[in-house]
Order: C-alpha cells, then sequence, then structure tokens
C-alpha cells in the first residue's frame, strides 16, 4: 500500500481529488492535506509519504518551489495544474508527466501506475533538475530531456541543429555531439521547439533556425543547406511561409 499526500490552496478540489483517487486506485491510502507550499513542506517532512499529489500555483508559491526546498526528494510526484501555460511546457521539456484539472480517472491511474513503475531516482533527479533550470533560465539557455532506448539526456536546446523524422522516432543532430535516436515522434517536438526557432521544413524534417546558411531553388525541389552543409528538403506547401520567415530574418 502506497502513502500519499494531496497538496491543493483549494478545500473542494482536494476533497474531490481525494474521493477519485480512493474509487480508482484501491494500492493508495491519503495519509493528509495541505493547502499551501508552507503547509505541504511541513508534512511532508512529517509523514514522509510515497507519493505527492501537488499542485503547480499555490497562494504562497508553487509546487515547484516545494520541491526545491526538500531537495533531495525521496518521494514519486504527480503534478497536477489547471493552468495550459509555462508549467505545462517546462513539463513536456522535461519529460515530467502531468495530470490537469479537473482530474480524469483513467489518466490518474495511468500517472499512478507510472509512479509505482518509474526509472531510477538518479534519472527522476536529472529530469527534475532539468525542470529547474528551464524555469530559472531565458529560452535561449533551455534545455530538453531526450530518452534513447538505453539512457536519458540532458541537452541545450540551441545546440539542435536539425530533428528527421522516421514514423515514430526521431534522429536529433547536434553542433558537437553524436546523434540520439528517440522513440517520440516528430510531431510533439515541433511543438516544443517551433518558439525557439525551429522550422518543420518538411513532414520528416525539423531544422533550427540558428543555422541555416543558404537556400537552393531548382526544378527539381527547393533545399535548405544548414551550416553542417547537411541538405534538408523543403516541401512545396511550406515553401512560401519559409521564404516569408526569411525575410523577417534579415529585417
Amino acid at each position: 500500500m502506497l502513502r500519499a499526500v494531496i497538496i491543493d490552496d483549494i478545500e473542494t478540489i482536494r476533497k474531490k481529488n481525494s474521493a477519485i483517487i480512493k474509487s480508482n486506485c484501491p494500492n493508495i491510502t491519503i495519509i493528509g492535506q495541505a493547502d499551501s507550499v508552507a503547509s505541504g513542506i511541513n508534512l511532508i517532512r512529517q509523514l514522509t509519504p510515497d507519493i505527492v499529489f501537488l499542485d503547480v500555483e499555490m497562494p504562497d508559491g508553487t509546487g515547484f518551489d516545494l520541491l526545491q526546498e526538500l531537495q533531495p526528494i525521496t518521494f514519486k510526484v504527480i503534478f497536477i495544474t489547471g493552468y495550459e501555460d509555462f508549467a505545462i511546457r517546462a513539463f513536456r521539456f522535461s519529460a515530467i508527466d502531468y495530470l490537469l484539472k479537473p482530474l480524469d480517472p483513467a489518466d490518474l491511474v495511468e500517472a499512478v501506475t507510472k509512479a509505482e513503475e518509474s526509472l531510477s531516482k538518479e534519472i527522476f533527479d536529472l529530469k527534475l533538475n532539468n525542470l529547474f533550470s528551464n524555469l530559472g533560465s531565458p529560452k535561449n539557455s533551455q534545455k530538453l530531456v531526450l530518452k534513447t532506448a538505453d539512457r536519458i539526456y540532458s541537452v541545450s536546446i540551441q545546440d539542435i541543429v536539425h530533428c528527421e523524422s522516421d514514423k515514430n522516432y526521431t534522429t536529433f543532430t547536434f553542433i558537437n555531439a553524436p546523434k540520439l535516436i528517440v522513440s517520440t515522434n516528430l510531431k510533439e517536438y515541433e511543438t516544443m521547439l517551433t518558439p525557439h526557432n525551429f522550422f518543420r521544413t518538411h513532414q520528416s524534417h525539423l531544422i533550427n533556425m540558428a543555422y541555416f546558411d543558404h537556400f537552393i531553388k531548382s526544378d527539381g525541389g527547393n533545399t535548405i543547406v544548414l551550416k553542417n552543409k547537411t541538405s534538408i528538403p523543403l516541401s512545396v506547401r511550406k515553401k512560401e511561409e519559409f521564404l516569408i520567415l526569411l525575410e523577417n530574418l534579415h529585417v
């Protein structure tokens, strides 16, 4: 049996989430609740739970503040948030799972199962450190967590030159590091990286515009050449959008 606490500043949400957890996760016992960062820190230190269901935004700070105060983390964390904003972007970059309010029972059960079967503490610490680093860093120095078949990496976004998809796999090419292959489709990375000056040139290609060198127009198709001499195809439907982007880059 896993011992859990719920930390959320709204009492009705704590009660509702507690009821959903009890109904859908018979292997979890709720041993305490808290309504703020400060009281949550005290509760966790007092009860040493196995799992913490943690709200992101609270009146006296965030769930991230709570975790930073309690390092090293000795419990599993399931983030719960009602905000589809910076927090969710941070979770995605750090490969950390989260649940949206109101809780969906199926998503809850999946999150609890993942928490029980989660990878080593060292890997969670890497993800958490990546999250903390991104929250305190400007956009151009943020990092992305990538999981290959046998390892997990935290890489600087600005070092990514090019991403290429092959069905459900994506290959990352870096400026001064070996390639990495991850079992996640390119669409997910396009969503995360487009705000960081990346452009989807083709169904199978996403490039970092910081490494754009020149553009070749030809009857046989349009080609983008990167600074590392890699040639990338530009689809017909993306050509106009790309040319507009190039004009803005030189303004």
